[in-house]
């Protein structure tokens, strides 16, 4: 139940699968159904700390992403114009 949870089935999907009516499975397995994505997302934020942590070029690309999402940076926009201003009267 828990990997089901986590691996990011509804719990219709999962009451689909097993059969059941999805209200009883979330009265039987609310705990499961809860800690399945809780412990689904560290072992993925996990993994992503460790290639943002270590070398390489996957590392970099980890790096930036955990930046974004995590700290808020934000890649820089540059904005070229072209053309002339109008010459007003001087």
């Amino acid at each position: 139940m828990e990997a089901l949870a986590g691996f990011g089935l509804s719990t219709a999907d999962i009451a689909c699968v097993l059969a059941t009516d999805e209200q009883d499975l979330k009265a039987i397995y609310a705990h499961e159904l809860e800690s399945g994505a809780i412990k689904a997302n560290a072992r993925v934020a996990e993994s992503l700390y460790r290639k943002a942590t270590g070398e390489g070029r996957e590392a970099v690309t980890a790096a930036i992403f955990w930046l974004k999402t995590r700290a808020r940076w934000k890649g820089a926009s540059i904005h070229e114009l072209e053309g002339k201003l109008p010459q007003g009267d001087r």
